[in-house]
């Protein structure tokens, strides 16, 4: 696992094992900092293991552009699950990726597919409007908001609100919470038909279940040929994208500090030789 996660492109395009067509059934769950995603993991994958034999938890935290270190805290917020047998926690700092995942995560996951888990949970940094990356990685993407976020929701209309299979209101106890539901129940249909809503209090458990039953349900919901050769055609095209990103990236880096001089047509010229070079077949 650390080998893949830390893999040059040059190293994750060689490697042809990560090819096989994925088995394991992924969910993300995305959503803003604080609404409790780890808490929310640590007892939804209780839940899951009644279903299924195997879980594997990936959960990004953000990496500090100063330092590049993280906290890599998730675990101990996720509970009993972490000394549980059938379950796999790895923590990931996002490192340079900026929507919400973390560099490699498409070969990560696949990394785990083919080590036989049968679910895997990707946990996204707390993701806002346009941190949508999740939505070409996993087969179920949960949105998980809470009491207090209600304007948040109204300026999530264009971006990821769209994106979400099925909305969890955490923390349902606290006031504010039927304002969240309301607001999402209104703009639940935006840009596809409307989707579940549903509360849940994850430090009592209170509405687990519930989520437990409206995941199954959706993995259950046939999809067209078409939908399913999408679905392919956004996951190539979302680890594509990223290998170019890192690509760039990992040229930038590579660039000597004194070569950063001259015009920006210049210095342009330089990167794109530069990459050009690295990436030829």
């Amino acid at each position: 696992m650390s080998t893949v996660a830390r893999a040059r492109v040059d190293e994750v395009l060689a490697d042809g094992e990560l090819e096989r067509p994925r088995r394991a059934r992924v969910i993300g769950v995305t959503g803003s900092p604080g609404a409790g995603k780890s808490t929310l993991i640590g007892r939804l994958v209780a839940a899951r293991l009644k279903r299924v034999g195997t879980v594997a938890v990936l959960a990004v935290d953000p990496t500090s552009p100063n330092s590049d270190g993280s906290l890599l805290g998730d675990r101990i917020r996720m509970g009993p699950i972490s000394e549980d047998p059938r379950v796999f926690i790895r923590s990931l700092p996002s490192r340079s990726a900026e929507d919400g995942l973390t560099d490699n995560l498409a070969e990560l996951v696949a990394c785990l597919d083919s080590l036989g888990f049968d679910e895997i949970v990707v946990e996204t940094v707390g993701a806002g409007q346009t941190a949508y990356g999740i939505r070409a990685i996993a087969d179920i993407e949960v949105l998980v908001l809470a009491p207090g976020a209600g304007d948040y929701v109204q300026a999530m209309k264009a971006g990821i609100l769209e994106t979400a299979d099925v909305f969890v209101v955490n923390k349902a106890d606290l006031p504010g919470a039927d304002r969240v539901v309301a607001d999402l129940m209104s703009t639940a249909g935006i840009g596809r038909p409307a989707r579940p809503v549903v509360q849940v209090r994850a430090d009592e458990l209170r509405g687990i279940d519930d989520l437990d039953v409206l995941l199954e349900q959706e993995f259950a919901r046939p999809l067209s040929p078409e939908e399913r050769a999408k679905r392919v055609r956004k996951r190539l095209q979302y680890r594509v994208r990223s290998l170019l990103l890192r690509s760039i990236d990992e040229t930038l880096r590579s660039i000597p500090a004194d070569l950063w001089s001259g015009s920006v047509a210049s210095a342009y010229a330089r990167v794109v030789a530069t990459l050009s070079r690295t990436t030829r077949p």
